[in-house]
């Protein structure tokens, strides 16, 4: 079924938060509608559309199989009223946003949020507060520091390319420019090695609260990895490092899903297809508690 042909009821909602105006579009099942609710909340300087009208195209293909979606802006993004602020400081524009879910289905018994890179950030701190909130749909989370960004492209980006023939095709026609490259890569080693040392009693930092607040909640959660995406390997590399990031991806509640040829916002209509009937098929067989 294309998403894109589906005729759910879409409907556009006003909704408060701390005096402010916020919008968003709901899409109604219009048949057969599933007690689990889905509000997508939104990462980076963006707003509801998403990149490539990927959240459009999301929430068009749930509605197809019974999910009510509620995609919003926060304050200060997109139509939505108040000041801009960042995904740390984005929980009241979350429940409000839950608030508006509930109240206009009455029959939902609870929501699965989903969020992709610093959304998925922002509803990890969040969902432990809320017990509306019975499940959570992480794509490529970011969990960014000068430490991980560093080691990843250490990791992953140069080793990648030295077993790449257009690499050593460069370097023996003399077209790299071995002074840049160079340079580029033993700044990303000192970075990678400087802050490796830095004590773990520093202030708590966000990727922190986010383990915090996905270890407190014990409903299901889906962890989406794309295979084209550094972000998904530095999340890769912080579960191998962090016992306690570790515990949170091997419990039994926690389901991973790789997706080999995805970049970071699925930006390929059949990755990004394939990835909303994943997340369809994970909630129809999850158990919501």
């Amino acid at each position: 079924m294309n998403p894109e042909t589906v005729d759910p009821i879409e409907q556009a909602i006003n909704f408060s938060c701390g005096g402010d105006r916020l919008l968003g579009i709901l899409h109604r099942p219009r048949v057969r509608q599933q007690p689990i609710g889905v509000v997508i909340v939104v990462g980076g300087p963006q707003y509801r559309v998403g990149s490539h009208r990927q959240f459009v195209v999301m929430a068009r293909q749930l509605a197809a199989e019974g999910f009510a979606v509620l995609r919003f802006d926060y304050r200060g993004m997109g139509d939505s009223d108040g000041a801009s602020r960042s995904f740390e400081s984005v929980d009241d524009d979350i429940r409000a946003a839950i608030d508006a879910t509930m109240n206009c289905l009455d029959e939902l018994t609870g929501i699965v949020l989903f969020g992709l890179c610093d959304a998925a950030s922002a509803i990890s701190m969040y969902a432990w507060k809320d017990q509306r909130v019975r499940g959570l749909i992480l794509a490529n989370p970011w969990v960014r520091t000068i430490e991980g960004e560093a080691r990843g492209r250490v990791r992953h980006h140069y080793a990648r390319r030295v077993l790449q023939k257009s690499f050593w095709g460069k370097l023996l026609s003399g077209r790299m420019q071995m002074g840049r490259s160079g340079k580029d890569f033993f700044q990303s080693l000192r970075h990678a090695r400087s802050h490796a040392a830095r004590s773990n009693t520093d202030s708590l930092s966000f990727q922190e609260r986010m383990c915090r607040g996905l270890t407190d909640f014990k409903g299901p959660l889906l962890l989406l990895l794309s295979g084209r995406d550094l972000t998904a390997r530095e999340f890769e590399d912080a579960c191998d490092r962090s016992p306690a990031w570790s515990r949170v991806v091997c419990r039994s509640s926690t389901t991973t899903l790789k997706l080999p040829d995805a970049d970071h916002t699925f930006s390929l209509n059949s990755e990004l297809l394939r990835m909303s009937k994943h997340c369809a098929g994970w909630m129809q067989s999850a158990r919501f508690t």
